[in-house]
């Protein structure tokens, strides 16, 4: 099962998430059921949010990657989902 993690910014915080954002990439690298991550961007190309995906049936598990994850210990998120998901095409 896919589960999508998904994070929006607080306004005005693109320099919390710039300094939090080694940290946070550690965290995605070192979870085994991540399978893809990457930013929103507003439009101007700035970072906004996050969205990852993880495979596991254990939304438990998506629940303690959200609360152990940096930019979330940093306060970043104004709000943070995670939604169970049906890929149904793939490149």
């Amino acid at each position: 099962m896919l589960h999508a993690l998904i994070c929006t910014d607080k306004p005005g915080h693109l320099a919390l998430r710039q300094e939090n954002r080694e940290a946070h990439l550690a965290h995605l690298r070192a979870d085994p059921h991540v399978r893809q991550a990457g930013p929103f961007v507003n439009a101007t190309g700035e970072m906004c949010g996050s969205l990852i995906i993880f495979e596991t049936e254990d939304r438990a598990h998506v629940e303690a990657f959200a609360a152990a994850d940096p930019y979330a210990t940093a306060g970043l998120f104004e709000d943070v989902r995670i939604e169970a998901w049906n890929r149904v095409v793939s490149a």
